[in-house]
């Protein structure tokens, strides 16, 4: 297990990654203090992915997962029919999706007009953009193997 395998992908999407579960539990929803009738999820006081969002919060904890395995793919130097680092650019990508429908499409809380964005789901959209930028990047640097004419 050698830290030299380690690339500038990896650790942006590792990093990106941990960003992102730090960023579910942060305040990403909250309802104008002016408004006796705006509320996220019952109450009044700001709101967290978690706390606010039932099955996509799971699916973007797993996304935060998802660059974790990448570098405990590449220390052990496991071998994988696919690029290295595909699959979470992958991973990323529809964890962008997830965080911006959470967000700016079915954002939840009532009146939603009155319902602004927080630092949480700033930070996941960030978070979510460096996992599928460092598994991009990991991507890019994989040779792809050459198949000889007519194989599928």
């Amino acid at each position: 297990m050698s830290r030299a395998k380690l690339g500038r992908g990896e650790v942006v999407a590792a990093v990106g990654g941990v960003l992102l579960a730090v960023a579910l539990f942060l305040p990403a929803y909250s309802p104008n203090a002016d408004n006796p009738n705006a509320v996220v999820d019952g109450s009044r006081d700001a709101a967290s992915i978690w706390q606010a969002n039932g099955l996509a919060r799971f699916v973007i904890l797993l996304a935060a997962v998802a660059p974790l395995i990448l570098l405990y793919i590449i220390l052990r130097d496991r071998e994988l029919s696919w690029p290295r680092g595909e699959l979470t650019a992958v991973v990323g990508l529809a964890a962008v999706t997830v965080v911006f429908y959470v967000g700016v499409i079915s954002r939840p809380g009532e009146p939603r007009s009155q319902i602004s964005l927080a630092v949480g789901w700033y930070l996941a959209m960030l978070s979510a953009l460096a996992v599928a930028a460092g598994g991009a990047m990991r991507s890019a640097e994989s040779e792809r193997r050459r198949k000889p004419p007519g194989v599928l």
